[in-house]
């Protein structure tokens, strides 16, 4: 049923498209994108409490995705099982759940969500756009993408209540 989908997406490929799908999961490359806003975030007194969840958040997400689930499961990619389809970025060499791209889109989202709507709603949309460039680019399955938002989603929720709940209130103090 994901291949299913997943060779859909392929009939929808256009060369502009294609550019823009490679650029946005350019954005999601080791997070660098997230990590280069959480920093950011650090360097102003009003922000710093989000640039820290952010960069808490991407933090755990590294360790529990990549470090604990990925091994885990050694999900193979789509691209691995299929490779007739010629990938218009670098073969990715780890395994695929869950997505790191968007679990790391969707932790800095929803850190950014929570400390300004209107900026985390443009964070959001960035994240899933993320999650979906994975699949188009046919590097990553469905439930993959769906494990990344959840579980990004999770993460940043928790390091919100636990964590920022409780720095954000010295920050305002200082």
């Amino acid at each position: 049923m994901e291949f299913t989908f997943l060779y859909w997406l392929l009939s929808l490929h256009r060369p502009w498209l294609d550019q823009v799908m490679v650029m946005i999961t350019f954005l999601g490359e080791a997070g660098w994108f997230w990590i280069a806003t959480g920093v950011l975030l650090l360097c102003s007194r009003k922000t710093r409490a989000c640039g820290l969840a952010i960069l808490i958040s991407l933090a755990a997400g590294a360790v529990i995705g990549n470090g604990i689930l990925k091994p885990l499961f050694h999900r193979q990619r789509p691209c691995w099982i299929d490779p007739k389809v010629i990938l218009l970025v670098s073969n990715p060499t780890d395994f695929s759940f869950p997505s790191g791209h968007t679990l790391a889109g969707f932790e800095a989202a929803v850190s950014i969500f929570f400390s300004n709507r209107k900026w985390g709603l443009a964070a959001l949309i960035l994240a899933c756009l993320l999650g979906f460039s994975r699949l188009y680019l046919f590097v990553h399955f469905p439930t993959d993408v769906l494990a990344g938002m959840l579980l990004g989603t999770g993460i940043a929720v928790a390091v919100h209540f636990f964590i920022y709940e409780k720095i954000h209130p010295m920050n305002e103090e200082a």
